[in-house]
């Protein structure tokens, strides 16, 4: 926190406790951080059970990026130089080689979201109400399709919950409620993965592991809309961090096996 108490957090008239972009930020690094740990080096369960709600949290920040971004082409040209940056980090870690064509990091995920969202804003442009639902649909197929496709992280589910991020961009009961309906329906109905059975009161519930995600809600909801810390070396952190942290977890791994 900075001596204003704008850097993770902010009080005073408002809201008692809000979080800003560059705390969301940190809070999502430190959840992949914990994710990656548990993938790579310490397989304690309780990491990536954390670790699911980075995800969430950085699709959001995305559709945020979209709406304050200066420059959009900037701003795709910037994750495409950092897309293509992470990718042999992001293949040592995930593969353990250089080169690994079934799967690729990220950042390719949140270009196709962004991408969409572009051609969406396009459509809406025009002020004809038909052009922008055929274009929002055809987006959301395409993006899906090519999600799964080109094998980018979290596939077609991850650029899903990108645009639902912008489809119910806002504060309003309507737009919440959508978020943790569509991003339950994502990450329980189509994501699932690992379940754990949890006994209460004599009654056994099944938990999905990836449901865990729908509580990312709960940082992204206290977010209202303060940038807190400004400065292009904090920008270029958290950029940085992504293929630096993957470069370190690998070498720590590889003289591990030693």
């Amino acid at each position: 926190m900075t001596r204003n108490g704008r850097f993770l957090c902010a009080g005073g008239g408002g809201f008692p406790l809000e979080l800003t972009s560059a705390g969301l930020h940190v809070l999502a690094m430190f959840f992949m951080l914990l994710d990656h740990m548990w993938a790579m080096v310490l397989p304690w369960n309780w990491m990536t059970c954390v670790g699911r709600l980075a995800f969430p949290v950085f699709a959001f920040m995305a559709v945020e990026g979209y709406f304050h971004t200066r420059s959009f082409r900037r701003y795709m040209l910037r994750l495409l130089l950092f897309a293509v940056i992470s990718e042999i980090p992001f293949n040592l870690m995930y593969s353990g080689s250089v080169f690994y064509p079934y799967h690729q990091n990220v950042i390719w995920t949140f270009l196709l979201g962004l991408a969409c969202i572009r051609l969406i804003e396009a459509a809406k442009a025009t002020g004809k109400q038909w052009v922008y639902w055929i274009a929002a649909a055809a987006a959301v197929m395409v993006g899906f399709a090519l999600g799964w496709l080109l094998m980018v992280d979290y596939y077609g589910a991850g650029v899903l919950t990108i645009l639902v991020f912008y489809f119910f961009r806002g504060r309003k009961w309507w737009c919440l409620l959508g978020q943790a309906l569509a991003l339950y329906w994502i990450n329980v109905g189509m994501l699932k993965g690992l379940c754990y059975t949890v006994s209460i009161l004599g009654v056994e519930l099944e938990i999905a592991q990836q449901g865990l995600a729908v509580l990312a809600l709960v940082p992204i909801w206290l977010y209202r809309g303060k940038q807190g810390l400004r400065s292009k070396a904090f920008q270029y952190i958290c950029y940085g961090f992504y293929p630096v942290h993957m470069l370190v977890l690998a070498g720590i791994l590889r003289m591990m096996q030693r």
